[in-house]
Order: C-alpha cells, then sequence, then structure tokens
C-alpha cells in the first residue's frame, strides 16, 4: 500500500470524540486502515492527516477510477488489504454493492448522524456529502420564466437552448434514474426526449465547459452540478466573473414537489476488510462535525450530516429542500436510465 503525503493543515476536530468512535468498535490490532478511493482531491488529504493524529491509526490509500478499483478489490478476493472504499455518486457505490464488495456495518454514530436517504437500507454505505444538480441560465438573456422543475426542461419553449453533459455520465445518469423511481419509465423516457430535442449543441465536455458555455450565451440554459458551481462562486478574478453571469434555479422546489436531486459521495466497508474495526472508526470520523465542515470549506460539498450548512460560496446561491429519495434506489435504476437515453438519441 501507498503511504500518503500528508497535507500540513489540520482540523480543529475533537480528540474525545474520535477517540470515543474508535473505542466504540475496538480498533484493530494492525494501528492501521486502507483505503480505495476514487475521490481526486488534494484536500482530503488533511483529514487522513487528522484522523491519524487524533487516533493514531496509519492510513494508507490508493486512488483510482471507482470501476477500477472495484474490479481490483474483486480480483485480490479473500486476500485484498482494502478496508474502505470511497466514491463518488449512487451509480458508482450501487456498481459496488452489485459487485459484493461491501459488507454491512451497523453503527449507532452513523445512524444517528446522517439521514436515511443517505445510507444504505442494509448498512451497506453510508453518505459523506452531497452535491445538488441544479439548472443555470445566463442572467443577460434573463430569467427563464416557467422554468422551475426539471420537467420543464423538456418545454418546448427552450428549444435550441440547453447545454448539458453525455448521456453515459454518472450524473446525469442518477438524475435520470431519480426520475424514474419518481414518475416512472414512460415519463422518464418522454421527458429525455423533449431534452434531447431543446439541445443547443451536442453533448460535451464536463460540467465546468456547461458554466462556461452559459456565461458566454453559448446556450441560455445548462444543468450542473453544485460542486462545480460552488468553485466559480468562491474563485477570484474571471471564475468569480463567470459566476457573476449566471442564475441558479433548485428545482422541483413548491410545496407538495419533491426537491432537488442531489449525488452523494460515499463509502462502505469491504467484505474482507482486514482491518474492520479502524475502517468504521474512520467512517465515523468522516461524519464528525469538524471533518463535514471540511468537506464543505475545503470542497465545495455539501454535508451529509443533518443540520450542517454548506460554505459560503454554496450559500451565496441560496437554500433548497432535497429530494430525500434514497441513493440506493438512485442507483439500483442505473440500467434502466442508460436503455431510456439510448432510445432517446441522448448521446
Amino acid at each position: 500500500m501507498k503511504k500518503p503525503i500528508l497535507a500540513a493543515a489540520s482540523l480543529a476536530l475533537g480528540a474525545l470524540a474520535i477517540t470515543a468512535c474508535a473505542e466504540s468498535e475496538g480498533v484493530g490490532d494492525n494501528g492501521e486502515v486502507n483505503i480505495y478511493s476514487s475521490r481526486h482531491y488534494d484536500t482530503d488529504l488533511a483529514l487522513y492527516d487528522n484522523f491519524t493524529e487524533q487516533t493514531g491509526i496509519a492510513v494508507n490509500r490508493i486512488e483510482a477510477d471507482a470501476d477500477a478499483l472495484i474490479e481490483r478489490i474483486q480480483s485480490e478476493g479473500e486476500f485484498s488489504p482494502a478496508d474502505l472504499l470511497i466514491t463518488v455518486d449512487a451509480g458508482r457505490l450501487w456498481r459496488a454493492e452489485e459487485a459484493g464488495v461491501f459488507s454491512a456495518v451497523d453503527s449507532d454514530v452513523l445512524a444517528e448522524r446522517l439521514p436515511d436517504h443517505l445510507r444504505h437500507p442494509d448498512g451497506l454505505w453510508f453518505g459523506l456529502s452531497t452535491r445538488a444538480r441544479v439548472i443555470i441560465y445566463n442572467k443577460e438573456a434573463g430569467v427563464p420564466q416557467g422554468l422551475d422543475t426539471y420537467a420543464d426542461l423538456a418545454d418546448p419553449a427552450w428549444r435550441g437552448d440547453i447545454c448539458i453533459r453525455s448521456s453515459s455520465n454518472i450524473y446525469n445518469i442518477s438524475l435520470l434514474s431519480s426520475i424514474i423511481a419518481n414518475d416512472g419509465a414512460e415519463a422518464a423516457e418522454n421527458w429525455a426526449r423533449g431534452v434531447v430535442a431543446n439541445f443547443a449543441r451536442d453533448p460535451q465536455g464536463n460540467d465546468t465547459a456547461q458554466i462556461e458555455s452559459v456565461a458566454a450565451g453559448e446556450c441560455r440554459i445548462g444543468v450542473v452540478n453544485s460542486y462545480y458551481l460552488g468553485r466559480f462562486a468562491g474563485g477570484e478574478g474571471e471564475e468569480r466573473a463567470v459566476f457573476d453571469k449566471l442564475g441558479v434555479i433548485f428545482p422541483n422546489q413548491e410545496e407538495g414537489n419533491r426537491g432537488t436531486h442531489v449525488n452523494v459521495s460515499g463509502a462502505g466497508v469491504t467484505v474482507n476488510a482486514p482491518n474492520r474495526a479502524n475502517a468504521i472508526a474512520f467512517l465515523e470520523y468522516l461524519t464528525s462535525e469538524s471533518a463535514q465542515r471540511y468537506f464543505a470549506d475545503g470542497n465545495n460539498e455539501y454535508p451529509a450530516v443533518t443540520g450542517l450548512a454548506g460554505n459560503s460560496a454554496l450559500e451565496e446561491m441560496g437554500g433548497f429542500r432535497a429530494d430525500t429519495l434514497n441513493a440506493a434506489t438512485i442507483g439500483s435504476g442505473q440500467t434502466e436510465a442508460v436503455q431510456i437515453f439510448d432510445r432517446a438519441g441522448w448521446n
């Protein structure tokens, strides 16, 4: 296992709280925890550093694409050194679940801190942070009146106005999966066909590209993750200038509507974890208030723990009510979502 180069920054986390987490499960004999992570953010290194400072448990990590890590854990079998798999989006968590990578965890700490929809019903994985899938628009072109929900994106009124990523993007797959779960497959397919008809151009680029294109007036409307938008909102110079050209809509906020779709970053203890107790202690640590603040302040993500707010850049966009559809349901609808995208001609 590769040892991390630990960031110098340290989080102000109460040692007593972390010690209690570790002792509640009984720290493993090896004094280490092995993390397989598809989160590629240098800011996460301070989390590892602080956990070691507070518990004495060394953190070893391997970073790679989620699918590659899942395949690696499978191929390593019972001899896998992996204790914990961390990845982004319900779809990838579902893939790991289907591959038999996770083992169930029963933790009072995690059950108390995390809302039901950000925990697997059987304790196979737990949410660590969230990102909202929001609608943005070009302020100069004016507020798009009547665009209040995801369903409204399929309205012919927006013909030739929408920029969005390809259908192979996991965030779009999860969004469509949530629409299937909430409205049914037929409505979801009609929606996908309607959005395709409203494309300003063929899908291209990542969420950053959509943000820049809407700001430049190349398209009037875009659909992006708040995580990307937060980078521009909290930036300076040209980045901030881009954000200032945009308006933000949190869809489905009217009374009786389901709320804005959120993606989840989460983790689960592996089925053959050699340091299982340490892995659970690390999971509990990641849901502590100071660690959650670091997800928000260091990486523009909304805390998963109930009652905690985002950072100033996220808060500037305004508050919102999230869809509480369980992320496990969003994950399980991935295959049908891909099939619908294909039939709708969403490339």
